[in-house]
């Protein structure tokens, strides 16, 4: 059974960085796709990035381009999220999620991604 872990949130300052790591059990990480959701209180959940299995990268959200960073290590069958420059609005619950090889070209739907980590919580104040 394929299970997503992540780890790494908490509170930081604005203008800080965090790093959230996803660790996938039940398989191997090279057959899949990862990416990260978001959700904030009261808004609904937003795709940020995704890691396909060839090791391509995209970026959903402007707000996040130049400031969050996908990257993968298939041997230790971990995506992580490095997230720098934070600021209070992106405060929300950050999910793991998977899907078999692809990222979505454009846009990433909940509903096309079967597997969810438990979500990490972020939240960026003074």
């Amino acid at each position: 059974q394929l299970q997503l872990v992540e780890s790494g949130g908490g509170l930081v300052q604005p203008g800080g960085s965090l790093r959230l790591s996803c660790v996938l059990s039940g398989s191997i990480l090279d057959y899949y796709a990862i990416g990260w959701f978001r959700q904030a209180p009261g808004k609904e959940r937003e795709g940020v990035s995704c890691s396909d299995s060839s090791g391509e990268n995209l970026d959903y959200v402007d707000s996040v381009k130049g400031r969050f960073s996908i990257s993968r290590d298939n041997v230790k069958k971990t995506v992580y999220l490095q997230m720098n420059s934070l600021k209070p609005e992106d405060t929300a619950v950050y999910f793991c999620v998977s899907r078999f090889r692809t990222c979505p070209r454009s846009t990433m739907v909940p509903f096309d991604f079967p597997t969810w980590g438990q979500g990490t919580q972020v939240t960026v104040s003074s």
